[in-house]
């Protein structure tokens, strides 16, 4: 039979539950995470797509801001567990995956995903959940 021995075990033991508590309550964390995604589909929206979107081919505009209407029902919220940014605008999806719309379903509108990060987006969150876990280990 093999035999390990752990010496410091109870500060081992304290110091895992010490993270295990603070842990917790993460809305701080979710709250900052809901930010950068909702800041970085707003800027979708003012850069025209990340990449760009495709412009129009029947009338003059910009895609998806004329009327800001899509831009400006964009939301976020969080709670303990997560961070979700999204619309409730009907005609969300079809701009964001493309598709046929229109009667009849005949006049075919290309994807211009406006929910959606860059790496620079997702390292930037990255960087907020490393930051949040070393706040946590060095309290």
């Amino acid at each position: 039979m093999i035999e390990i021995q752990i010496n410091g075990i109870d500060e081992i033991v304290a110091t895992l539950n010490r993270i295990s508590a603070r842990t917790k309550d993460k809305s701080d964390l979710m709250r900052n995470i809901a930010g950068i995604m909702e800041s970085a589909v707003l800027t979708n929206f003012d850069e025209g797509g990340r990449p760009k979107w495709l412009g129009i081919k029947h009338r003059q505009g910009t895609p998806l801001v004329d009327t800001e209407n899509l831009m400006n029902s964009i939301t976020s919220d969080y709670d303990n567990d997560s961070a979700v940014v999204g619309t409730n605008e009907p005609y969300a999806a079809i701009h964001q995956f493309g598709g046929m719309a229109g009667r009849g379903r005949k006049v075919e509108i290309p994807a211009r995903p406006f929910l959606q990060l860059t790496s620079q987006d997702e390292k930037t969150i990255l960087d907020d959940v490393q930051e949040y876990w070393q706040n946590l280990l060095n309290k």
